[in-house]
């Protein structure tokens, strides 16, 4: 069963509370330049990225927020270190969220002042703690970056919060250790209900961070805890958001889009079935479908005609020639070369209706 937290707003999505699980992504172009940063958002919308964080170092960026947001439809988040003008720039250009720890602004009025723009516009806050930036008063107290000192460091944040009666409020609580990064998000779990934002941070490259950030987001939303996520990947922000999505649709939580199955192969495969798979990926990435739609991919004559009646589309062959299938009927038999041809349509067909 899925914790319950109470609900926050970022622009027109809702976090927390019965809300679907969102994907987040963060953009990697320099925030000044206006055109780039909005094409990548862009590319990040039309992957399926719910909502988008955007790095403001300076009062530049924080200045160029507001175009930015007018050209573009999911919530913008910036994100902020240290300086409480940024933020203030930022809520001032209109963005969705903040992501910035109240205790790294200075002093109090500092904080104050942020608090309160927040509060007069009603956009949330994410206290975004990492294992990377501690305090140095926690971990002289806990000797490294445990899941206990990340738990604390937040909760140190969201009291500064608490106690000027702002409680529209985000938490993360970030390692690069796997481990480490479940363990800080189950103590927060036990000990508040503000919604969470998972990910492994700085989780690295395609292959080791899809594979860090499955298992630390994937057990935490199987055992209920978590809201909305990010994978941190080394490369495409349009990577990470599939990644994301697959980590939803793998745990059923995200039902809906093209869900692509394929066997590993083996002796018997006769066909070229690693093209097949990456072809068909390519070309379903960007088809938008609000159910579920399972399509394999197989390549051996013995189990493949079985496993493709399965899904809701298939295709199976070997020796130059293959099968359609539809909801488990064999509707067209085919060259190889016309495999994918054929099945695009049949996907597009579905989502087209």
């Amino acid at each position: 069963m899925r914790r319950k937290t109470r609900e926050i707003t970022l622009g027109s999505v809702k976090i927390g509370g019965s809300a679907p699980i969102s994907v987040q992504s963060m953009t990697k172009t320099d925030t000044q330049d206006i055109p780039a940063t909005v094409k990548q958002i862009k590319e990040l919308e039309m992957a399926g990225c719910d909502i988008v964080r955007l790095a403001v170092p300076d009062m530049d960026a924080a200045k160029s927020l507001g175009e930015i947001k007018r050209q573009v439809n999911i919530p913008i988040i910036s994100d902020i270190h240290f300086d409480y003008r940024l933020a203030l720039e930022a809520i001032n250009q209109g963005v969705d969220g903040l992501r910035i720890n109240p205790g790294n602004i200075g002093s109090n009025d500092r904080i104050k002042a942020v608090v309160k723009a927040a509060k007069d516009i009603r956009i949330p806050i994410r206290i975004g703690v990492n294992s990377g930036s501690l305090e140095k008063e926690i971990m002289k107290e806990y000797g490294s970056p445990t899941a206990e000192a990340l738990a604390e460091s937040a909760f140190k944040h969201v009291r500064i919060l608490e106690d000027l009666d702002f409680r529209d409020i985000k938490i993360s609580v970030k390692s690069t250790d796997v481990m480490t990064m479940i363990e800080a998000y189950r103590i927060i779990a036990e000990k508040t209900d503000y919604p969470l934002h998972l990910g492994v941070t700085e989780a690295g490259t395609m292959k080791m961070g899809t594979i860090k950030s499955a298992v630390g987001i994937g057990t935490l939303l199987a055992d209920g805890i978590g809201d909305t996520i990010r994978v941190s990947l080394t490369g495409d922000p349009v990577e990470e958001v599939h990644v994301g999505i697959d980590i939803l649709r793998s745990l059923g939580i995200r039902q809906k889009g093209v869900e692509i199955i394929s066997c590993p192969g083996c002796g018997r495969l006769e066909i070229d079935l690693m093209k097949l798979v990456d072809e068909v990926e390519g070309r379903v990435r960007n088809i938008q479908l609000d159910k579920p739609l399972k399509v394999a991919i197989l390549g051996c004559v013995v189990n493949g005609p079985g496993e493709a009646a399965e899904a809701d589309l298939g295709i199976a062959g070997g020796r130059g020639k293959g099968m359609l299938y539809k909801e488990g009927k064999l509707i067209k038999s085919l060259k190889e070369e016309e495999l994918v041809d054929a099945l695009i349509e049949e996907i597009e067909k579905v989502a087209d209706k």
